[in-house]
């Protein structure tokens, strides 16, 4: 009875906090347990060092999002790489990766981006069902990247579970490198291939006009050298690396390029940490959740119930790949990851799998969720955009969706490709 009026809160569209605490206070009043240990897990929240990266994070991609960085990004790009073959195709691939890594909302990077890349496909000549495929599907291409806040996110619950061996933020930005460049390359591979017979003309390169576009990008430049490089130099720990990021993008926008307005900036601060407390109360009542659930033995329960079906490991990662991919169309990623996280790590640890190749495993797929029809979240996002039938959509997108998708099974059946950076 409790299970049906859970599920009913969820079908009348309660807030998903809402849901999560109703479960975990009904699951602990019928184990007498006390329900301030609800309130005790959210207040644990505010003691992980780790979420501190979280809005710091979050706010210098707002930031960025909000300034000219996108068109100073894409002008430099298309400088340097826009005179090769398929290179505006490319310049998109790079682009939306870069931008998404660092604002983790794929919405944002296809408003912001879209704008400036779907006229200059359409100049260079590229057919315009390829172009809305492209930048649609690009849209979500940096979730692999750091600082990308589901790998941030991935890590810290993953910290929750009493692994035997700790799992960190730096390793998932080491773990998503590798599988996040073998989805860059199949896709401008793709386009390459796809518009071979296409006449499209190739730009001259012109030092003269690189150089002007690293001027002008000259302090966004140095953004992923201070992150990565200060992270595993040692000069810095991972949120003294987002408070640095943070603090320099803000006076890089805002006193020295000013492409930010200190009027304006209380609504960027506000946007931003709305989207972190959304996170936050998620993940807080979450953790409570999860605690019922290892305090009723569910994830051992869930386990022999999915062995009786599945033994194989390889049929296992199968199985998961196909949840995950029709998880990520109806749910968005970060409350795909406080939900099914907590149940996923004890199920792949039985099977024998590294949570980090996991996290890479579950947040490739939520990927492609963002383009899975019917309901994935960008094909309405570019919809809108780009006032285009939905249905176009499906269409642009479907060549993207099954390389990507050809992509995870090569992430998820080849462990070291996520694996072997960090070992």
């Amino acid at each position: 009875m409790s299970l049906v009026f859970i599920i009913l809160l969820a079908l009348l569209g309660v807030p998903l906090f809402v849901v999560i605490v109703t479960g975990a206070m009904i699951g602990f009043n019928d184990s007498e347990i006390d329900l301030s240990v609800i309130a005790v897990e959210i207040y644990r929240i505010a003691e992980m060092p780790a979420l501190l990266t979280l809005p710091l994070f979050t706010f210098a991609g707002y930031l960025l999002g909000e300034s000219q960085a996108p068109t100073r990004l894409l002008n430099l790009t298309n400088a340097l790489l826009g005179w090769i073959p398929g290179g505006m195709a490319f310049v998109a691939l790079a682009a939306c990766a870069f931008f998404t890594a660092f604002t983790g909302a794929t919405g944002i990077t296809i408003v912001a981006l879209g704008a400036l890349l779907y006229p200059a496909l359409k100049q260079a000549g590229y057919p315009d069902n390829f172009n809305l495929g492209l930048i649609t599907t690009s849209g979500s291409l940096g979730l692999l990247f750091a600082p990308s806040l589901p790998l941030i996110l991935y890590a810290v619950i993953a910290q929750q579970m009493n692994l035997p061996q700790p799992l960190t933020i730096d390793q998932m930005f080491l773990a998503g490198i590798l599988p996040g460049i073998l989805m860059i390359i199949m896709l401008t591979a793709w386009s390459l291939w796809v518009n071979r017979g296409t006449r499209v003309p190739l730009t001259s390169f012109s030092f003269q006009e690189l150089a002007s576009a690293i001027k002008a990008a000259a302090w966004e430049l140095p953004i992923p050298f201070i992150i990565l490089g200060g992270i595993y130099g040692g000069v810095f720990a991972i949120s003294e690396a987002a408070a640095v990021t943070a603090l320099y993008v803000l006076i890089v926008e805002v006193f020295i390029l000013k492409d930010v307005t200190l009027k304006n900036l209380p609504g960027i601060v506000r946007e931003s940490m709305i989207l972190v407390g959304a996170i936050l109360i998620i993940l807080g009542v979450s953790l409570a959740s999860t605690n019922y659930m290892i305090d009723s033995d569910v994830p051992t329960i869930v386990f022999d119930a999915v062995k009786e079906f599945i033994t194989s490991k390889l049929t296992f990662l199968l199985v998961l790949n196909v949840f995950l991919l029709i998880l990520g169309a109806f749910l968005d990623i970060f409350s795909a990851l406080v939900i099914m996280v907590p149940l996923l790590i004890p199920l792949a640890l039985a099977y024998g799998i590294d949570p980090v190749h996991l996290g890479i495993i579950f947040l490739a797929n939520m990927q492609i969720g963002y383009i899975t029809p019917p309901v994935g979240m960008n094909l309405f996002i570019a919809s809108y955009r780009f006032n285009k039938p939905v249905l176009q959509l499906y269409v642009a997108t479907l060549p993207f969706f099954f390389l990507l998708l050809a992509a995870v099974l090569i992430i998820t059946y080849v462990p070291a490709l996520s694996l072997i950076l960090i070992q």
